[in-house]
């Protein structure tokens, strides 16, 4: 049995006179130690699925349809007392914005201590040993003296590591991670991946990347979900998601990587925009941006506009897409494919 089961897990946002379809019947599975990442632009419903998982989400939003099961429970009728019981112990969340997250008017010890007691029984003592062991654990250098800052005194990629170390307190299964080296430079980034790296492997744990940046991605996870416009359009093992993709909004988002090309060589960026909330159009989402859709006959044109299309097995992922699904059927060569493409590419010229 999976840790973390989802099925067609739909949410909505309810406002005067319009319903915004933010998450449209996503699912996955989770595995234990299993690092799972999910991709996209902005706007692609991967943060509103992040916040779904462990019952954040602010009205006007909520789950409309579908299940979220931990190790075989039923999470989406839960009430929100019996949510606290699993909120942090099984399930954690680190948010966007370390900053944010922590109060700026509490010490970091204040902070944490807080988190622990509300939880859990324990003395003042056996707190502070628990928090600078998970401050240590997370990289934090002098932890001790950590205690007593604010979080304004601390760097960004300090409070990204107390934010982790928060989340670590209570040993949860699951940790979701959402954008978590936004803001970081370079190299900070490079430390917490790879600390999250070592999180997993040491203790066991799972995790849910949430970004726009592939290359984090492909350091930290195993499989990854593609979403665009609150649907995922490609799922698989990240490494051959990466070096073959398959659905044409993931080959757009590759071809779009600077390292792709050589030095001075311009950058290929993916024409369009990502629809607005409650504009998303008929069929594929993504084929008013989609290079294969301009390129085919006037039959596959039809299907991408007015049929939206369910993934099917496609290399070693699975895939929503018109074009592949015809490939498939009509065992379509790669050079006739390629040459399709670039029509479409000399037409946008």
């Amino acid at each position: 049995m999976a840790l973390l089961e989802v099925d067609d897990l739909c949410v909505h946002f309810t406002l005067p006179g319009m319903v915004l379809e933010a998450v449209g019947g996503v699912s996955f599975r989770l595995g234990r130690g299993e690092c799972l990442g999910i991709v996209g632009e902005s706007g692609a419903g991967k943060s509103v699925l992040g916040f779904s998982l462990v019952n954040l989400l602010a009205p006007p939003g909520r789950i409309v349809s579908g299940r979220i099961r931990l190790e075989g429970r039923e999470l989406t009728t839960l009430s929100e007392r019996r949510w606290r019981a699993i909120r942090g112990r099984r399930m954690a969340m680190v948010f966007q914005d370390p900053r944010a997250t922590l109060d700026p008017l509490f010490t970091v010890g204040q902070q944490m201590h807080e988190t622990l007691r509300a939880h859990r029984r324990l003395s003042r003592r056996l707190a502070r040993r628990m928090v600078l062991h998970r401050l240590h654990q997370v990289g934090l250098e002098a932890p001790e003296s950590q205690l007593a800052r604010y979080p304004h005194q601390l760097s960004g990629g300090q409070c990204q590591r107390v934010v982790i170390a928060m989340a670590l307190l209570l040993d949860p299964d699951i940790i979701i991670a959402d954008e978590p080296t936004t803001a970081l430079d370079v190299t900070t980034q490079g430390e917490l991946v790879a600390l999250l790296t070592s999180l997993c492997r040491t203790l066991d744990l799972s995790l849910i990347v949430i970004s726009h940046d592939l290359a984090v991605i492909q350091q930290l996870t195993q499989r990854v979900l593609v979403m665009y416009a609150g649907r995922v359009v490609e799922s698989g093992p990240t490494r051959e998601v990466i070096n073959d993709p398959q659905h044409p909004y993931t080959q757009a988002l590759v071809d779009a990587l600077p390292q792709m090309y050589p030095p001075r060589a311009p950058l290929r960026p993916i024409p369009g925009s990502p629809p607005a909330p409650g504009a998303a159009p008929t069929g594929c989402t993504f084929h008013p941006r989609c290079r294969y859709r301009h390129a085919g006959d006037d039959d596959l044109r039809r299907r991408c506009e007015g049929i939206s299309p369910g993934l099917i097995p496609s290399g070693g992922s699975e895939v929503a897409c018109h074009w592949v699904a015809q490939l498939i059927d009509h065992e379509m060569t790669d050079h006739e494919a390629i040459d399709a493409a670039q029509v479409h590419d000399e037409s946008l010229g």
